[in-house]
């Protein structure tokens, strides 16, 4: 109904700035991941103890490695529990906090982190308040991140299906160009905190474009009609609904008290529109959980079987897994924009991601190394790994571009920002369980 009277989105400005916010909720924390070494090698930097007691470096040394060796593990539990937990409470309370607050508020914090950041790539620091700072930060953007996130997929559920795609595309390019940062940082030999301060700058500047881009949104016509449509429409079709039943039996006031409870209409509960997209929700959860649960925690690990001291051995794992993992995820995920198969109400789509998890025992069974428990490797060429990676990848990201995009569109336009925001706390609740799951993926190998 809304889509007969509906302005055109001129130059495609509102896709584009959609796309750009996708961008901005994943590029800064693509890019903190990318400088794992960065933050690794400075947990190295134990300063001289100047003493004689033998002892007392031995102590420091131990310091050292076991904040080394524990940065990953911590950091994905810090990263993981924020994004699970906020991305939960936004969908209870997204209707109490103005969208605005929510999403230019979370874009703020995120910059003041980054800033910092880049602050603290020129400034020495022990080891130890440098780890304790270093997750202090991975909280707050990965909380404000789970914000925003939500509130984005929320407030693309108001505007057609084909709105939610710019949000995925662009969380996609987001790895992609992180991805292809860390091989050219590779390539140029540069050293780790130029490198490191260039990622911080870079992801600063996109979150200022994120700013500006959404201060921009509201002033689209296109925009402008879509969130008057959700404010008045469902009122309009209660209405109508409420006078039929119950107009011969009710006193002329009684249309007043229809109105009424038509204001309170928009406050669904959770629990019913979730009834409504639950197959949505459990398949975006499953995808990640399948997806996280390999990547990288198994996929990292897998050597290259080409002989020799050649460059493509160094460059195996950049290339083969994290650079195509992520340009065949945007592919998949921009592929949405201009096809949507199977259906919302199809049974092909659950299926199809169901089957997904042929990829858990395919990458177990590439040539993992070290290999404790099982010696059998089945997919030893390089060729096995790759292939496998890119239908992994596609699949990840096509599948979830589509349920992303259709969870909104099974509940009525009023419910479809509460949707959105329920959607992406199952997303984030993938991810969680799919990190949990990858260690016990890699200690079975």
């Amino acid at each position: 109904m809304t889509a007969i009277n509906a302005p055109r989105d001129k130059y495609n400005s509102v896709w584009l700035i959609f796309f750009i916010l996708g961008l901005g909720t994943l590029l800064p924390w693509n890019f903190f991941m990318t400088a794992t070494m960065y933050f690794t090698s400075r947990l190295k930097d134990v300063p001289t103890v100047h003493s004689s007691n033998q002892t007392a470096n031995v102590t420091a040394g131990d310091s050292r490695n076991v904040l080394e060796s524990k940065f990953n593990n911590v950091m994905t539990l810090c990263a993981m529990v924020p994004l699970l937990i906020f991305t939960c409470l936004n969908s209870f309370i997204h209707q109490r906090i103005p969208q605005k607050l929510r999403i230019s508020g979370s874009l703020t914090v995120i910059l003041v982190v980054f800033l910092v950041t880049a602050v603290v790539v020129k400034v020495e620091l022990a080891p130890l308040p440098f780890f304790v700072l270093t997750m202090v930060k991975i909280v707050c953007i990965n909380s404000f991140g789970a914000i925003l996130q939500s509130s984005l997929f929320g407030l693309a559920g108001i505007l057609p299906a084909s709105y939610t795609t710019p949000i995925m595309s662009g969380q996609g390019l987001a790895g992609t160009f992180a991805a292809f940062s860390m091989i050219c940082a590779l390539a140029s030999g540069s050293e780790l905190q130029d490198s490191a301060f260039g990622y911080f700058i870079t992801a600063c500047i996109v979150i200022l474009l994120a700013i500006m881009s959404y201060l921009i949104l509201p002033k689209m016509e296109f925009f402008q009609y879509y969130m008057e449509s959700s404010r008045s429409a469902p009122s309009a079709d209660e209405e109508n609904k409420m006078d039929l039943l119950k107009k011969e039996r009710e006193a002329e006031k009684r249309p007043v008290v229809n109105l009424m409870e038509d204001e309170t209409k928009p406050t669904s509960s959770v629990f019913n529109i979730f009834k409504q997209i639950w197959v949505m929700a459990l398949s975006v959860c499953f995808i990640f959980t399948v997806t996280i649960g390999v990547f990288p925690a198994v996929t990292v690990d897998v050597k290259s079987t080409v002989a020799g001291e050649s460059a493509w051995e160094k460059y195996f794992i950049p290339v083969s897994c994290f650079l195509l993992f992520n340009v065949m995820d945007w592919a998949g995920r921009s592929l949405t924009a201009i096809c949507m198969w199977p259906g919302k109400d199809s049974i092909w789509l659950p299926i199809l991601v169901g089957l997904r998890v042929v990829f858990i025992p395919l990458f177990m069974l590439c040539n993992v190394q070290p290999r404790v428990i099982s010696q059998t490797v089945w997919f030893s060429h390089d060729a096995w790994y790759i292939i496998f990676m890119i239908f992994f990848a596609f699949s990840n990201g096509y599948l979830a571009s589509l349920c992303m995009c259709f969870g909104p569109k099974k509940v009525s336009q009023h419910e479809a920002e509460t949707a959105g925001a329920i959607m992406a706390f199952f997303l984030s609740l993938g991810l969680a369980l799919g990190a949990a799951v990858s260690f016990g993926f890699r200690a079975a190998i």
